[in-house]
């Protein structure tokens, strides 16, 4: 599948973006400028299920939206050997599963969805609940956002086929952390994680990744603080 894609910039360098479930390439509407800012050619992509970019196949959301269908459409649409790959939560779990396809020089997985079906972690229902929600509701649980992004998400979830989530929930059985990184990897997390405990972090180092927290940020670390994220990028960009 190709999916729908965002750039900026004209930058020798080349940045790939991937969002988290329920969003699109418009979560990195600060994040895309600013590094064009740095001399990237940055591009965003639009996950199958979300924003401009086709609905799954199949006959059952696991069909439409297994992790390997959303790693395939990145190596379809994506160039090889960008300089920067980042993925946020779901897009941190699709870049897992291509980046060995794709080798970027380096990859940055921002508080990534390898332990998100867990037991007891996930519950599809609340996702599609949200489908629902209010400029008020987006607002309380993420104070920290701008006003723009409270409507970017707003747009977004209009857009998002929640069947994505339905299809994350059959997943239990398979949640664990990745082997040894395929390429230079940094592991990004919010603060006080609930997708990457302090166990999971120290066994990552074990691994060879590099494993940094922002403090302060939530989930959506690109959001909750834009100079964080960015300043725990220091030597990655």
């Amino acid at each position: 599948m190709k999916l729908h894609t965002r750039e900026w910039g004209t930058g020798d360098r080349v940045a790939l973006l991937v969002h988290g479930i329920m969003s699109d390439h418009r979560t990195w509407r600060s994040v895309g400028p600013a590094l064009a800012g740095r001399g990237y050619r940055v591009i965003a992509v639009d996950l199958r299920g979300h924003g401009a970019s086709p609905r799954g196949e199949g006959a059952t959301p696991v069909d439409r939206y297994a992790p390997e269908r959303y790693a395939d459409d990145l190596v379809d649409t994506l160039p090889r050997g960008a300089d920067l790959a980042i993925g946020h939560s779901l897009g941190g779990l699709t870049l897992l599963h291509a980046v060995e396809r794709l080798r970027p020089a380096r990859a940055v997985y921002a508080d990534p969805a390898w332990r998100f079906a867990q037991p007891g972690l996930f519950d599809p229902a609340v996702f599609v609940r949200f489908k629902e929600a209010t400029r008020e509701q987006i607002g309380a649980v993420n104070p920290r956002w701008d006003a723009a992004d409270v409507d970017v998400e707003l747009a977004t979830l209009a857009r998002w086929d929640p069947d994505t989530a339905l299809a994350l929930s059959a997943l239990h059985g398979r949640a664990a952390l990745p082997g040894a990184p395929a390429v230079p990897s940094l592991v990004q997390l919010a603060d006080n994680s609930w997708l990457i405990g302090p166990e999971d972090a120290a066994t990552l180092r074990g691994l060879g990744y590099q494993v940094r927290t922002v403090a302060g940020a939530g989930h959506t670390i690109h959001r909750d603080d834009l100079p964080g994220f960015l300043a725990s990028l220091d030597g990655w960009l």
